[in-house]
């Protein structure tokens, strides 16, 4: 994937087009600016590490416990909503997708109908061509504001049509429609599938119930 804004020629270069992240997510082997996606599978089988590929570079997925147990009550949540109906597949912090030749993204929580997937069957591939319908981020305290915007923007250019972006921290969702439209849900208010999941709620209440125990 080309370069977003400006041609990357130096390490500061390369840390803007991520989004000012931590330079200690930026895997130097194989040297930013070559790294494939045979490379994203490599060090995972190797170190169990899960990156992303970003401008040619390896980027490591930021995901702390408090982090992964959200994903998790929302794929339970998903699961309990989408199993019955067979209205698709839900993934968790493991699924590793292409939403471009060279770009490979790792949503914390994806769903993605079955008429986005080939022959309507689950993928074979370790990492899949698919644009889900709905991608979630859960924000840890690694993550910048101009990273989740380049993220956000991605799966809009991918064809994903609902990104939902939880911070723990805020305890807020918000819930963005398109690359500038999006509502903030706080406290009290409940989070639904619009019309990618109709009939689905959950309350944030019940989502970050947990967290003060």
């Amino acid at each position: 994937m080309a370069s977003l804004v400006n041609p990357i020629e130096t390490l500061a270069d390369l840390l803007g087009q991520l989004g000012g992240i931590d330079p200690a997510r930026v895997r130097f082997r194989p040297a930013p600016g070559t790294a494939t996606q045979q490379d994203v599978l490599d060090i995972h089988a190797r170190e169990g590490r899960l990156c992303e590929l970003v401008e040619c570079a390896l980027v490591e997925k930021v995901m702390g416990f408090r982090e992964s147990w959200l994903a998790s009550v929302l794929i339970h949540a998903l699961l309990n909503f989408v199993k019955p109906r067979d209205l698709g597949l839900v993934t968790g912090e493991a699924g590793l997708i292409r939403l471009a030749s060279g770009l490979i993204r790792i949503p914390d929580v994806a769903f993605i109908a079955w008429d986005r997937l080939p022959g309507r069957r689950m993928p074979q591939e370790p990492i899949p061509a698919i644009a889900p319908n709905l991608a979630v981020e859960v924000l840890s305290q690694a993550n910048t504001v101009r990273e989740m915007e380049r993220k956000r923007r991605e799966y809009f250019d991918a064809g994903v049509q609902l990104v939902w972006l939880v911070n723990p921290e805020t305890r807020t969702v918000e819930v963005c429609t398109a690359i500038d439209q999006s509502t903030l849900l706080h406290a009290g208010d409940i989070l639904d599938g619009g019309t990618v999941l109709p009939d689905f709620v959950l309350p944030l209440d019940e989502l970050f119930l947990e967290l003060d125990r």
